[in-house]
């Protein structure tokens, strides 16, 4: 079962509740324009996040057309996360979608352009910057947000998944646990034989609390 199939499961089961968290969406209070170097392919490419209505969440418009940032359209990749819909695919996109919750930007539209143009292009990706999430969070921080309101001058209330009970998902020698907790914790463990250190294994408990942004500091790939 794919990824995402999982996903669709457990959202039908009664495993997750979506209930209210008592704070109303939310949007950047400006424009965002960053340019920079791509980590698969070479290539360059701008990326302009911009103020989105309430509800409409976040998702990228490349070539006309629109990718929501669901899990429903993963695709499996290689050390990147790729969405693809109708043809079309962007890759590389998880330190700015990481960067947009951890800020609490709830609606966002993500424009992306390659710079070298060419008209049968199908595929775009995500500047790396310095491999972590700090470049989108900084520039978040810089624009601030404002309260998103829906097309007819509403705000609208954030709901967002709460755990009812235990999961486990696990391919080859990959796992990930799941807990119903009253408060975010991550424990985080990875083995690489071919280096020769102390138990090879590093965990790192992350509470996300006024500490969040030194946690979007991390690169994606790394060794202590």
């Amino acid at each position: 079962m794919t990824l995402s199939a999982t996903f669709n499961a457990i959202k039908s089961s009664n495993v997750i509740s979506w209930k209210s968290t008592g704070r109303l969406q939310q949007t950047l209070a400006g424009f965002i324009e960053k340019t920079g170097k791509t980590l698969h392919s070479g290539n360059v490419s701008m990326v302009r996040l911009c103020p989105e209505f309430a509800g409409k969440g976040r998702y990228f418009e490349f070539r006309s057309r629109l990718i929501p940032a669901s899990i429903d359209f993963a695709k499996e990749s290689p050390l990147c996360t790729t969405l693809f819909k109708d043809g079309v695919q962007i890759r590389t996109v998880e330190h700015l979608l990481s960067a947009l919750e951890a800020k609490g930007v709830d609606n966002c539209k993500i424009e992306i352009l390659n710079m070298v143009a060419d008209d049968q292009d199908v595929e775009a990706e995500v500047p790396i910057f310095d491999g972590s999430a700090s470049a989108w969070a900084e520039a978040i921080e810089q624009v601030g947000l404002k309260e998103a309101l829906d097309c007819h001058g509403n705000n609208a209330e954030k709901v967002a998944p709460f755990l009812n009970q235990p999961i486990y998902v696990q391919r080859e020698d990959s796992f990930v646990a799941a807990f119903p907790s009253q408060k975010v914790q991550i424990s985080y463990g990875i083995d690489f034989p071919q280096f020769v250190v102390s138990g090879s294994c590093y965990r790192l408990p992350m509470v996300f609390h006024n500490s969040l942004g030194r946690h979007l500091l991390c690169n994606a790939y790394c060794i202590f």
